[in-house]
Protein backbone atom coordinates (compact mmCIF):
# COMPACT_ATOMS: atom_id res chain seq x y z
CA UNK A 1 0.00 0.00 0.00
CA UNK A 2 1.53 3.46 -0.60
CA UNK A 3 0.53 6.37 1.88
CA UNK A 4 2.42 9.45 0.08
CA UNK A 5 3.22 12.64 1.86
CA UNK A 6 2.90 15.65 0.99
CA UNK A 7 3.93 19.59 1.71
CA UNK A 8 1.09 21.91 2.88
CA UNK A 9 1.67 26.03 2.81
CA UNK A 10 1.63 25.20 6.21
CA UNK A 11 5.45 23.95 7.54
CA UNK A 12 4.00 22.43 10.61
CA UNK A 13 1.15 20.59 8.45
CA UNK A 14 1.72 17.50 5.85
CA UNK A 15 -1.32 15.37 3.54
CA UNK A 16 -1.10 12.26 3.35
CA UNK A 17 -3.02 10.75 0.39
CA UNK A 18 -4.70 7.44 0.54
CA UNK A 19 -4.80 4.91 -2.42
CA UNK A 20 -8.54 5.61 -2.41
CA UNK A 21 -11.26 7.17 -0.38
CA UNK A 22 -12.14 5.64 2.43
CA UNK A 23 -13.67 8.70 4.57
CA UNK A 24 -17.43 10.06 3.39
CA UNK A 25 -17.21 12.70 6.01
CA UNK A 26 -15.06 15.23 7.07
CA UNK A 27 -13.30 13.91 10.68
CA UNK A 28 -11.69 16.79 12.36
CA UNK A 29 -9.96 15.49 15.45
CA UNK A 30 -8.38 18.77 17.41
CA UNK A 31 -7.17 17.24 20.90
CA UNK A 32 -6.50 13.74 21.93
CA UNK A 33 -10.12 13.37 23.77
CA UNK A 34 -11.31 14.19 20.54
CA UNK A 35 -9.19 11.22 18.98
CA UNK A 36 -9.69 8.78 21.34
CA UNK A 37 -12.73 7.06 20.00
CA UNK A 38 -10.71 6.77 16.54
CA UNK A 39 -8.02 4.07 16.48
CA UNK A 40 -6.31 5.89 13.64
CA UNK A 41 -6.72 9.54 15.06
CA UNK A 42 -5.37 7.83 18.58
CA UNK A 43 -2.76 6.15 17.04
CA UNK A 44 -1.71 9.70 15.62
CA UNK A 45 -2.07 11.60 18.57
CA UNK A 46 0.25 8.91 20.33
CA UNK A 47 3.18 10.06 18.80
CA UNK A 48 4.98 12.63 20.03
CA UNK A 49 4.12 16.47 19.14
CA UNK A 50 0.63 15.32 17.10
CA UNK A 51 -1.93 18.64 17.61
CA UNK A 52 -4.44 18.49 15.42
CA UNK A 53 -5.67 15.29 12.75
CA UNK A 54 -8.01 16.20 10.07
CA UNK A 55 -9.41 13.00 7.56
CA UNK A 56 -11.70 13.52 4.80
CA UNK A 57 -12.50 11.37 1.26
CA UNK A 58 -8.28 10.08 0.63
CA UNK A 59 -6.51 11.69 2.66
CA UNK A 60 -5.25 12.65 6.16
CA UNK A 61 -4.02 16.02 7.40
CA UNK A 62 -1.69 15.81 10.46
CA UNK A 63 -0.79 18.97 12.10
CA UNK A 64 2.74 19.01 14.39
CA UNK A 65 4.30 21.49 16.83
CA UNK A 66 7.15 23.49 15.23
CA UNK A 67 9.86 22.13 17.64
CA UNK A 68 8.80 18.45 16.55
CA UNK A 69 10.89 17.42 13.32
CA UNK A 70 9.16 15.74 10.34
CA UNK A 71 12.10 13.67 9.63
CA UNK A 72 10.98 11.53 12.75
CA UNK A 73 7.29 11.68 12.61
CA UNK A 74 6.80 11.39 8.87
CA UNK A 75 7.52 7.59 8.58
CA UNK A 76 6.14 6.64 11.59
CA UNK A 77 2.24 8.49 10.59
CA UNK A 78 2.40 6.71 7.24
CA UNK A 79 2.99 3.30 9.02
CA UNK A 80 -0.04 3.75 11.45
CA UNK A 81 -2.25 4.78 8.36
CA UNK A 82 -1.31 1.60 6.39
CA UNK A 83 -1.80 -0.20 9.48
CA UNK A 84 -5.50 1.07 10.29
CA UNK A 85 -5.94 1.04 6.13
CA UNK A 86 -4.96 -2.80 6.62
CA UNK A 87 -7.93 -3.47 8.83
CA UNK A 88 -10.71 -0.76 7.79
CA UNK A 89 -13.14 -1.09 5.00
CA UNK A 90 -13.36 1.39 2.77
CA UNK A 91 -16.76 3.63 3.59
CA UNK A 92 -19.14 4.11 0.81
Amino acid sequence: MSIQAQQTPNPNARKFILPAAYFTKALSFPSVEAAAAHPLAAAIFALDGVYNVFMVQDFVTVNKRPDVDWAALEATIQQAIERYLDGAEIEA
